[in-house]
């Protein structure tokens, strides 16, 4: 424990955006205060955060929104909301602010925080590598420090004189390196002998509302091609499985028929031989499973003919598997097949499923790939992600409260 656990009792803000940003804050206030013991931490989180003593100001749902269109439909009350968080962190002036994630507003927020003189930190960069290189200059603008989650990152901020440091992934400590499918399919009372598909539309209402539909269908083409084969398809949250409900209602009602999970998600790609999802941080977490997967996506048209318009996309390759394959400098064909926005059709999402299941070693090959960045994930960091991004953060704490102490005695 360090020496100003006992005697400081820092007021630390925390913004989250989403359930996995408030996992993150739940950990890192765990983290933090082990460090601070007295310390309060207030802001934006969810039902983790606040099991950790956490103060919320308001709702966690309020940030989560994903797509250029939903952000501009719930505009004026983004607005709103952010004109009176300010006010509130500008008159609390906490020792830290830190935004997770939710990068369209926490960064315009860490902005007008850092020019009124307070310490701001971004936790989980934006896709700095997918997105055009120039946006690290303006988070370094928000944050006076970076906390990335993938080792390919603090070099790209590094170019631009950012202070980046990678503190390493949650999800890769929650992942065995070599992955339990007999296990798995105990859990979920699958049987050891037979192909089973883990499906996966996404976690948001409005990502199965888009996919949902396709998806089921790819996995139908795939059950009639695979005799025996069965799919599990976890739900993320009650309003994704009552969507997935409706989309099975018609479907066969024997032991064929999809098996629709409450959560469990891990627990599926576990058990499956392959995996059909989404892309999004499913992608990394069937790669830490070792799990072959083809990925589908489609966001709506006007977020696509936007992007597209103003060429903000700078990369070929969205899936973070293919991405940390090439930054590690994994050659040949991509890992993870990649069926985007028109391409994301039933037919093709199914042909490229069961060309993984009837090729073994390909599906050998993109293991031992996986497991190769898996440890990568863990290379050289011990302990828990949430300690590397408290003693970070620490680090500003302390400069702050060192530079007010000599401030006070001149």
């Amino acid at each position: 424990m360090s020496s100003h656990a006992t005697d400081q009792a820092p007021l630390i803000a925390i913004l989250a955006g989403e359930d996995s940003g408030d996992q993150l804050g739940a950990d890192l206030i765990v983290a933090l205060r082990r460090l601070y013991p007295q310390a309060r931490f207030v802001g934006i989180g969810g039902a983790r955060m606040q099991r950790e003593g956490f103060e919320s100001w308001y709702d966690i749902g309020e940030l989560s929104l994903f797509g250029f269109s939903e952000v501009i439909s719930h505009l004026p009350r983004l607005l709103r909301l952010r004109r009176s968080l300010l006010a509130r962190l500008l008159k609390a002036k906490p020792a830290v602010v830190i935004g997770i994630d939710a990068p369209d507003f926490n960064l315009v927020v860490e902005q007008r925080l850092k020019q009124a003189g307070l310490k701001t930190v971004h936790y989980v960069s934006p896709s700095v590598w997918a997105w055009r290189e120039k946006r690290a200059e303006k988070i370094g603008r928000s944050a006076h420090r970076v906390l990335c989650l993938f080792p390919m990152e603090p070099p790209i901020y590094a170019r631009h004189g950012i202070d980046a440091r990678f503190v390493g992934h949650p999800l890769a400590d929650r992942f065995a390196l070599v992955s339990d499918r007999v296990g798995a399919r105990n859990v979920l009372q699958l049987p050891q002998q037979v192909p089973v598909l883990a499906v996966l539309p996404g976690s948001r209402p409005s990502e199965v509302d888009r996919l949902g539909r396709i998806f089921i269908q790819a996995a139908e083409r795939i059950a009639h091609a695979l005799p025996g084969l069965r799919i599990v398809i976890p739900a993320a949250n009650p309003q994704v499985r009552a969507r997935l409900e409706q989309l099975l209602a018609k479907g066969p009602r024997d032991e064929s028929a999809p098996l629709l999970l409450d959560g469990q998600a891990h627990e599926a790609m576990l058990a499956a031989d392959v995996v059909l999802l989404a892309s999004g941080t499913a992608t990394l977490e069937a790669m830490l499973a070792k799990r072959p997967m083809v990925v589908g996506y489609r966001v709506s048209p006007t977020s696509y003919r936007v992007a597209r318009a103003l060429k903000m996309l700078k990369t070929d390759i969205y899936s973070l598997p293919n991405i940390l394959a090439r930054a590690s400098g994994i050659e040949g064909e991509l890992l993870v097949p990649e069926l985007m926005q028109d391409d994301c059709t039933a037919e093709n999402l199914a042909a490229a499923t069961l060309a993984l299941f009837r090729d073994s070693e390909r599906r050998g090959r993109i293991v031992t790939a996986f497991e190769q960045l898996h440890r990568e994930l863990r290379a050289g960091l011990d302990g828990h992600p949430g300690d590397h991004a408290a003693a970070a953060i620490a680090e500003l704490i302390d400069d702050r409260a060192h530079a007010a102490g000599q401030l006070f005695r001149e």
